[in-house]
This record gives structure tokens, C-alpha cells and sequence, in this order.
């Protein structure tokens, strides 16, 4: 294990998010909020050179990166931006409990959009913007920001962005990992300020359309009103349902559009379910509550805002789904699952790993019928090698134990049965909202201390696909060879 090479690491991670930090510190500054821009600021310089002194304490090391050194440095990482991202949200008084604000800023990092505030109208205009710029930061990774930033990233890096990238596969764009992430980032900011413009053009302020991008871009969630979404213009609902969704596919069809390749991206077998998925389940969901919104523009406009929200796990809300017909929430139940691409911003299963669940599964009822025949799995166009087929099966197999250990954990709260299952199942798949109690009018404030910490590891496990964490607490990872 190269230590020197996991602590150098980290400390320029602490150095990045404490750079970081001055934007909401800027952000108090213009909203004339004294104290809390200076809390920002002392955090920004406390984070950068604590994080700088460590980092030149290890300077001079091996800066080679296996694949065990690449999961502990994503999983240590994630953790120690949270506790550093909540610090200043406790010491300018947002969010006075420790517990609380790392439960919002790892459901931040983590993209998930889960909060326990009461009273979203309360924060300060430099803790908002802190809070919803952590879904920004964790959409596309801090880790992969890095790499794109500093100039001795390695070929072996590529495990860091394996580890911290969601999806079942990941894979470089281009030769070199610095110029990956690179494209990757500069993709994501054109993205993001395409959709702040539309919002402007809307009638958003600079800060609401700042706020509501990164929301949009990170597929968070998190919002300035206490309806979400729901008051906002229908222009401005659906600006972002369509942007939830552009966030929600493979980033790499983007590179591919980019380089006018465009029969290569428009034929992706992945992109195809996830289009089907949305306007099949969309249509579904508006002819079931058009008795609920009136009018069938009305049922389409929040049907498919809610549908594009949900399979993105991005978790704004135009309405309170709540309250919907029980064939729209049981879809609603279903899509928390599914998640978007392989490479997107979204959390979730994928839409890719659900479709080779699929096919594995169609597979083995060929077999039952068939012995002797030969049944291929194919995906994208390719066979599949049973080594992909039987990492999709263990990570579901894994994946659907935490999750049962998560509900389990929860069920002495003193909540019914469905708010704790749909609260487990919503951060295990970075959602935010749930049904019940956790639905979308409603949060996590009234859960325990001991739940929302249960509930922020499953933030946790989610976002980085359940590997990162457990290695990084498994002694063999430690284990000199």
C-alpha cells in the first residue's frame, strides 16, 4: 500500500474543496452577510493549508496508483469532504447540529437531495449556495476534478475515476486521464451555463439559476422554496425537465456528438431503455393523474417532470406526488431503482446494469428450456464476457443485502413502514424524496441521530457503488504484501 502517495492525495482534495469555499464565501459578500462569509473564508483557509501541508509533507513519493490505492483514496476522500463540507455550515449557524450538517452536505456531495431542513427559506444566501454547489462538486466527482486540474496525474489515475464514476464501466474518452477528465469537466460547465441562460431567460435571478443549475447538473435536488419546484413558472419546469434528463445520459455520447460521430452515440442500446422508459412511464403517469392536475398539458408538464426527476434521481418536485393516484406512486417506487446511464451524474442501479440484469436473467430461462444451446448476452451491439455478467449479478446480490440492512436498521424508528423503506431505498439510489413522511413536502428532520448517520452511509455506498467503502474499511486492503 502506498501511503505517502493515499495522504498526498488527500491533502490536495482538502485543498480543492477549501479553494472551493470561497465562492459562497463570495456568494455572503454580495448578499452583504458578514458573519457567514467570514466563517467561509477562515474554513477556505483552514481546509487549504492544512491541505497543502500535508500534501508537501508527501511530496516526494511514489506516485504510482493500483487499483486498491485508487478505492481508498475515493472512499477516505468522500468521507473527509463531508465532515469538512458541513463544518462551515455549523459554525455560521444554519444547520447548528454537527449531525445534521453532515447529513445534508454528504446528501449534497453525494447528489442525493435528501435534507433534514424544516425551513429551506432560513438559510443564508452563502450556506444555500454552499449546499447546493456540493451536488455540483460530487456530480461529476471532485476526485475527477482534480485529476483535470493538476499536472502529474498518472495513466494508472484512471483507477481513481473507476472508483468514483458511476456505473458498471468506465472507460477513458481519450488516451491520457488528465485529458479525460478534462473533456469530461469542460462538457459539465457548458452543460451547466447552458441551463443557467435558459433560466435567466425565464425570469430567474443569477442566484436562483446558479442554484437550481447545480441541482440540475449534479442530479440533486436541492432547492431555495419550500415547494421545490412547484412554484415556479411552467417554462422554468420544463427548462429543467429537460436538462435533468441531457444530465442523465452517458456523458461519453456527448464526446461523440462532439466529434460528429453521431451514429455512434444516437445508436446506444443504453440510451434507447432510458428514452423508452421515460416516455412510456410519462404517458402512463399523465393519463393516470389527469383527474388530479385538470388538464392534460397541466398531467403531461408534471408527469414528465416528475418521471425525467426520479429516473435521473435528481428529486425536485412540481407537485405533490403524495397525493397522486396509487399507479403513479408505485411507478414512482419503481423508477427509484432504475436510476440513469452509466457515466451521467445520476445514481440509482443504471440504466445499464438493470438492462444486463435482464438479459442474464432471460438467459438462464433459455437454458432451463434449451441446455445444450449456446445463449449469448449481448449489449451495445457486443457480446458480453462472463466476467462482466458476473460482476452485474454480485453487485446486485451486494447491493440488494445493504439495502435490506439499511431498512432493517431503520425499522425502530417511529415511522410506518413505507417511509422508512422509501427513505432507505431513495439515499441508497441518491433520490432524496420518498414516499409517506419522506415524500416530497416532507424530509428527514424528525429521524434520529443514529438513522441519519445509517442514512448518510447509504448516501454514501450509493454514490460510489459499495466497492470504494468497503475496501476501505477491509483490513486485507491494508495488508502489506
Amino acid at each position: 500500500m502506498n501511503y505517502k502517495m493515499i495522504c498526498r492525495t488527500l491533502g490536495n482534495i482538502v485543498t480543492l474543496e477549501g479553494a472551493l469555499m470561497l465562492l459562497p464565501a463570495v456568494c455572503a459578500l454580495c448578499y452583504a452577510e458578514w458573519k457567514v462569509a467570514l466563517v467561509f473564508l477562515c474554513a477556505a483557509a483552514s481546509a487549504s493549508l492544512a491541505g497543502f501541508a500535508v500534501s508537501r509533507l508527501f511530496h516526494k513519493c511514489d506516485r504510482t496508483i493500483y487499483a486498491r490505492e485508487g478505492f481508498v483514496i475515493v472512499g477516505l476522500a468522500w468521507i473527509l469532504m463531508s465532515l469538512a463540507g458541513a463544518v462551515p455550515l455549523v459554525l455560521c449557524g444554519d444547520i447548528p447540529s454537527p449531525v445534521d450538517a453532515f447529513f445534508e452536505t454528504v446528501s449534497g456531495l453525494t447528489t442525493t437531495g435528501a435534507s433534514i431542513l424544516t425551513d429551506v427559506t432560513a438559510l443564508s444566501h452563502g450556506g444555500a449556495f454552499w449546499r447546493s454547489f456540493t451536488h455540483w462538486i460530487g456530480g461529476m466527482g471532485v476526485l475527477v476534478l482534480m485529476m483535470a486540474i493538476l499536472s502529474d496525474s498518472t495513466g494508472r489515475s484512471i483507477h481513481i475515476m473507476r472508483a468514483e464514476m458511476p456505473g458498471p464501466v468506465v472507460d477513458k474518452i481519450v488516451p491520457r486521464v488528465k485529458d479525460t477528465a478534462k473533456i469530461l469537466y469542460l462538457m459539465y460547465i457548458g452543460l451547466t451555463l447552458t441551463e443557467v441562460v435558459f433560466l435567466l431567460f425565464g425570469g430567474m435571478s443569477l442566484y436562483e439559476a446558479l442554484i437550481h443549475s447545480f441541482g440540475t447538473a449534479g442530479t440533486g435536488g436541492f432547492g431555495i422554496r419550500p415547494d421545490s419546484i412547484g412554484s415556479y413558472s411552467p417554462y422554468i419546469q420544463w427548462v429543467i425537465t429537460v436538462f435533468m434528463l441531457l444530465f442523465g445520459v452517458n456523458f461519453n455520447l456527448y464526446y461523440l456528438l462532439l466529434l460528429r460521430r453521431f451514429r455512434s452515440a444516437l445508436r446506444s442500446e443504453e440510451l434507447h431503455i432510458y428514452l423508452c422508459i421515460v416516455l412510456v412511464v410519462t404517458g402512463i403517469m399523465a393519463w393516470n393523474i389527469r383527474g388530479v392536475m385538470g388538464s392534460a398539458g397541466e398531467s403531461l408538464r408534471h408527469a414528465a417532470f416528475q418521471v425525467a426527476s426520479i429516473v435521473t434521481t435528481t428529486g425536485y418536485s412540481s407537485a405533490d406526488f403524495n397525493l397522486w393516484p396509487g399507479l403513479s406512486r408505485t411507478l414512482i417506487f419503481i423508477l427509484l431503482f432504475v436510476g440513469g446511464c452509466a457515466g451521467s451524474t445520476a445514481g440509482g442501479l443504471k440504466i445499464s446494469r438493470v438492462a444486463i440484469l435482464f438479459k442474464c436473467a432471460r438467459r438462464e430461462f433459455r437454458k432451463l428450456l434449451h441446455p445444450r444451446s449456446v445463449a449469448t448476452v449481448r449489449f451495445e451491439g457486443k457480446p458480453l464476457d462472463e466476467a462482466t455478467q458476473t460482476g452485474v449479478m454480485r453487485y446486485f446480490a451486494l447491493y440488494s443485502l445493504l439495502l435490506a440492512a439499511v431498512i432493517l436498521l431503520l425499522g425502530g424508528e417511529p415511522f410506518d413502514l413505507e417511509t422508512n423503506v422509501t427513505a432507505a431505498i431513495s439515499c441508497f439510489n441518491n433520490v432524496g424524496p420518498g414516499l409517506s413522511a419522506v415524500g416530497p413536502m416532507g424530509g428527514y428532520a424528525d429521524y434520529s441521530p443514529f438513522a441519519k448517520l445509517i442514512l448518510s452511509a447509504a448516501m454514501l455506498f450509493g454514490r460510489l457503488e459499495i466497492y470504494p467503502l468497503i475496501l476501505t474499511f477491509s483490513p486485507l486492503t491494508w495488508r502489506r504484501k
